[in-house]
């Protein structure tokens, strides 16, 4: 019967190493799956996210559903009721109010997701080189943050898009700065907490540069809060891309916007109470269902809750 080496038999066990995901902080596979289940048994956000899915296919299929030229006059048409004809009826002009809620979606969308984009470009490295540095680095951006966060965020916007000048792209800028400093808050509260792990410890220890240190140790440990709070912001910058066309800053007659139907809609709410139904009543859906989708995933993400 053969022996064991008593170098094999005195030997402690080599600790495991994390694996290469644990250290850069991506969801592991199970994890994953934990929060999808708990999502999907959330009707709430289910219903959310149908909502949402169903805008963004309008949109996207906006061409092909639209049934008239949203922008063609018919002068012999002007104010027409609901009909088989008409769906949603027709505005001053005698343009189809369907139609044009088709392609008013994807101005809107567009507006929306787009200046969440931008605020996600500024606010977020402001705030991870905020809460990882911390120090005069922390203070000056943290005052630059706590400036913008004392003015509302639609006067910000308001103000932004009227100094820029009226069209979607400079109310979608104005948005998405206006949007920036909610994002680099949300950024910095948790770079200051992830900074303070071992991991991160350990990798400033062996040498790695801050800059890699931020990308691939911290940025994904920070991803799901910010992930929530921009699914949250998107139905806010509707509503702020629907008060700036609604107020001439937006997009620009003829292209539709629910903003800007609505603003012609308040004219006629008398004759024509379509004109102002339709627009509105789409605002409202859409933005429930960014609200619905994200409370369900904050719910979702949230470890505290986890089954």
């Amino acid at each position: 019967m053969s022996t064991l080496p008593n170098s094999a038999l005195s030997a402690p066990a080599e600790p495991s190493q994390p694996s290469t995901r644990e250290v850069e902080g991506a969801l592991p596979r199970s994890q994953a799956l934990r929060i999808w289940h708990k999502f999907r048994g959330n009707p709430l956000a289910l219903a959310g996210g149908i909502l949402v899915a169903f805008f963004i296919s309008v949109a996207v299929l906006a061409p092909v559903l639209a049934p008239f030229d949203p922008l063609k006059t018919d002068f012999m048409a002007v104010r027409q009721p609901p009909s088989l004809t008409w769906w949603f009826g027709t505005d001053e002009l005698g343009r189809d109010i369907f139609s044009r809620m088709l392609f008013g979606a994807r101005a809107s969308l567009a507006a929306g997701v787009l200046s969440v984009v931008i605020g996600l470009l500024i606010g977020v490295p402001l705030g991870l080189v905020a809460g990882y540095f911390g120090r005069w680095v922390d203070t000056a951006i943290s005052r630059v943050i706590d400036a913008l966060l004392s003015i509302p965020f639609l006067v910000l916007a308001i103000a932004m898009a009227a100094c820029l000048g009226p069209s979607l792209v400079n109310a979608m800028i104005a948005i998405g700065v206006s949007a920036a400093p909610r994002f680099a808050r949300v950024a910095r509260g948790q770079a200051m907490s992830v900074a303070a792990e071992e991991y991160v410890q350990s990798a400033r220890a062996l040498g790695a540069s801050d800059l890699r240190i931020i990308v691939r140790h911290i940025l994904p440990n920070v991803a799901a809060p910010l992930i929530v709070q921009a699914t949250i912001t998107v139905a806010t910058a509707i509503i702020a891309e629907a008060s700036l066309s609604f107020l001439g800053l937006g997009l620009q007659p003829p292209a539709a916007s629910w903003g800007s139907m609505l603003s012609t809609g308040k004219g006629f709410m008398m004759q024509a109470p379509w004109m102002s139904i339709f627009p509105g009543a789409a605002i409202f859906l859409v933005v429930l269902g960014f609200n619905l989708l994200g409370d369900g995933a904050r719910d979702a993400f949230d470890p505290r809750q986890q089954q």
